[in-house]
């Protein structure tokens, strides 16, 4: 069976999810055919697949079970009534925090000025360890306004209403993910100062900044594209209810592309929609759809991005640009569909093909790391990311004390880690303590965690933090309905709030997830002039598996297929601009590093938030190897290389492993090839202690290693 999903804006902007379609089919394979290694990306279900109700993802999470409080100081918001607030998407800091900040909808950057706004085609620099694209005024736009705030938005635009000093609406500015154009709508009279001069002619009107064309289309379209300008161009008239576009030439643009693009152009975007199909398996995929509604239903202008290339349902060819994250090709489109391979989700290590040796000495390995759990030398800590982490580090000690019959050992894990997890889940945990325990931010509309780490208290990175807690629950409770029952009120709730699939008691639909990206965005505010960011994008990736094991545990048959689109996507993207990205792209030259461990709406870094270290850059990546880790892997050459930048010296020395994260990254040298995971399991058995990331074993990093030294060599 394959499912599409599609998720929709209401009137006021918010998203809500809907059932777009549920086919059975002769067979496994993607909604539109069976596709082992798709080329092009089948659509994820007919386009007019009617919508059911819009319930939500888990009908039957109920945000009132937690008590209300604010942990954070209320921000400043610059939010229409009625909306929930907009953390962790590329455009959170125009409705979020002190001062609006500039905004990455690529290709293009965009701000809001003392009057009005400017958008650029960022000029990509790259240095040894950065690959930049700031925003860069090259167009200005002034209407007087005073004020702006977020109006609405949906699964890949946002709309700004900019207001007079009374309060009134001047007008509105439409952002879109993956278009090149700006929209203005006046809502009344105006003028339009603009910081270029445009010049009508040839049915548009056009200026050039820094050696760039840009095209302005006015109200007058076509056939009078200088209705409305100035003489001296630089001052264009709108009577309320008129629109102007405005976008970038693209790099090696014919005269009839930008014709083309014009024309696309013209046609105003109403709103993004999103579906998605999902059919896992061996060779299986996963699509993503995006359809971009327009006055008239015609195609607009598009970007696709470096993982978006195999798509199907643009018209490419009408040029390029490029952005920090590759060369983007400039297409029309009214629906783009890609497609990512299927990431099966997992919560336990395959050891079938241990010899008995290895399975003794593992055994006598999670014996010693269970009893130093017992004795507590093995920490449990109270915050919700090391808390999280703990919880996922001994569901992963239970996988193995289980898979290899130490009942035992895996009965006293099994009840510890059960009594963890209730106490975490207790509902009215807060009501009597300052930790281990969940409360409902009502201003917010997010569920945080006592005690607070990085910012969570301001919805930093909690897909990071749920995902252990999803991860946890979702192991330990697989083959127990009556643990899953006690902890679903409250796990429940935090599934909902990174990925719901449609508002939940306020809480917003897939907040952390942005659908044209394939990525997670981290910064709850993104109070940053790049951009928001994401760093670890595999503990990403490991957020939507533990969903996906929590959904399975639950029953949740739908939930699940959800997770396993966002699995497989966030996947897909870690590897494009993460870990396994073109270095090849002219858009990168001169970036002397193999990974970006740093990735933002505007930048792309060699860096962390935490460490200089090289391993750090790497391992922040990679890290947590937990079974669905493979993901990973498919290039044994880019792995070495990788880890040959990351690590202290050669990789056929131990003591080159002896770094930050060195356990993290001996597991993913393993993905390089039987051989690969022989030597570095020699390196593990006598890895200092200290080089055990507190959220794994060496009963675990053994048992990764012993798993793929097993396998056949390739």
């Amino acid at each position: 069976m394959t499912a599409a999903r599609e998720f929709v804006a209401h009137p006021t902007g918010v998203l809500t999810t809907a059932l777009a379609a549920v086919l059975m089919l002769g067979g496994c394979g993607m909604l539109g055919g069976d596709q082992a290694a798709p080329t092009s990306a089948p659509a994820p279900g007919p386009a007019d697949a009617p919508a059911a109700d819009g319930s939500p993802t888990a009908p039957d999470v109920d945000p009132s079970v937690l008590p209300e409080e604010q942990v954070a100081a209320t921000p400043s918001m610059r939010l229409a009534d009625g909306l929930a607030p907009p953390t962790n998407r590329w455009f959170s800091s125009l409705a979020l925090g002190d001062a609006p900040q500039p905004v990455f909808p690529v290709p293009l950057a965009v701000a809001l000025t003392a009057g009005g706004f400017a958008y650029g085609l960022p000029q990509v620099q790259v240095t040894g360890t950065s690959i930049l694209g700031p925003f860069e005024p090259q167009v200005g736009l002034e209407v007087g306004a005073a004020s702006a705030v977020v109006s609405a938005y949906d699964v890949a635009s946002v709309t700004v209403e900019l207001r007079d000093d009374a309060g009134e609406a001047l007008g509105h500015l439409l952002l879109v993910e993956g278009s090149p154009v700006v929209r203005y709508t006046a809502a009344a009279d105006q003028d339009v100062a603009m910081t270029a001069a445009f010049t009508a002619g040839d049915g548009r009107a056009t200026t050039e900044v820094l050696d760039r064309e840009h095209v302005l289309l006015g109200p007058g379209g076509a056939d009078a594209p200088g209705a409305g300008l100035s003489d001296d161009g630089r001052v264009l008239t709108l009577a309320a209810g008129e629109q102007a576009a405005w976008f970038p030439v693209p790099d090696d643009a014919s005269g009839d592309a930008v014709a083309t693009l014009a024309d696309a152009a013209r046609a105003p975007v109403t709103g993004v929609t999103a579906r998605y199909g999902v059919s896992g398996g061996s060779g299986g995929s996963v699509s993503t759809a995006l359809t971009y509604a327009t006055e008239g239903s015609g195609a607009t202008a598009v970007v696709r991005m470096p993982h978006q290339r195999d798509s199907a349902g643009a018209d490419c060819g009408l040029g390029t640009y490029a952005t920090v994250h590759g060369t983007v090709d400039v297409c029309t489109a009214s629906t783009l569909t890609w497609a990512s391979p299927a990431v099966e989700p997992a919560g336990t290590l395959d050891l079938s093909g241990l010899t008995d040796g290895a399975r003794a000495e593992l055994a006598d390995q999670v014996r010693t790391d269970a009893q130093a759990r017992a004795e507590g030398r093995l920490e449990d800590p109270a915050d919700t990311y090391y808390g999280g982490k703990a919880l996922a580090r001994d569901a992963n000690l239970l996988g193995l004390a289980e898979g290899l019959a130490l009942d035992d050992v895996a009965a006293r894990v099994r009840s510890d880690l059960a009594e963890r997890l209730r106490t975490w889940a207790d509902p009215a945990g807060c009501e009597s303590r300052a930790e281990r325990c969940f409360v409902l931010d009502p201003v917010l509309r997010t569920v945080v965690g006592k005690a607070p780490a990085f910012g969570s208290e301001e919805a930093n990175d909690h897909h990071f933090h749920y995902g252990y807690f999803l991860y946890a629950a979702g192991v330990v409770s697989a083959a127990d309905p009556a643990l899953a029952a006690d902890l679903a009120p409250v796990v429940d709730l935090l599934a909902a709030d990174v990925a719901a699939g449609g508002p939940v008691g306020g809480l917003p639909a897939l907040r952390v997830f942005d659908a044209y990206a394939g990525h997670s965005w981290a910064s709850g505010y993104a109070p940053f002039a790049d951009g928001n960011n994401q760093e670890s994008a595999s503990e990403a990736v490991s957020a939507w598996n533990g969903l996906a094991l929590w959904a399975r545990a639950r029953g949740d048959d739908r939930l699940e297929e959800q997770a396993r689109w966002m699995l497989a996507a966030e996947a897909a993207s870690a590897r494009a601009y993460w870990t396994d990205f073109d270095t090849r792209d002219p858009a990168v030259e001169g970036f002397g590093h193999q990974v970006t461990s740093l990735v933002w709406g505007g930048k792309r870094d060699w860096a962390t938030w935490f460490s200089a270290e090289p391993s750090a850059m790497l391992g922040i990546l990679v890290l947590p190897v937990q079974p669905v880790a493979g993901y990973l892997g498919g290039d044994p050459d880019r792995v070495r290389s990788n880890l040959d930048e990351a690590l202290a010296g050669p990789r056929d020395e131990p003591a080159s492993w002896d770094v930050m994260f060195g356990d993290q990254l001996l597991m993913y040298a393993a993905l390089a090839g039987t051989d690969d995971a022989v030597a570095a399991l020699d390196v593990a058995r006598d890895l200092p202690e200290e080089r055990i990331d507190d959220g794994n074993t060496r009963a675990y990093l053994l048992a990764w290693l012993m798993a793929h030294a097993s396998r056949p060599p390739r």
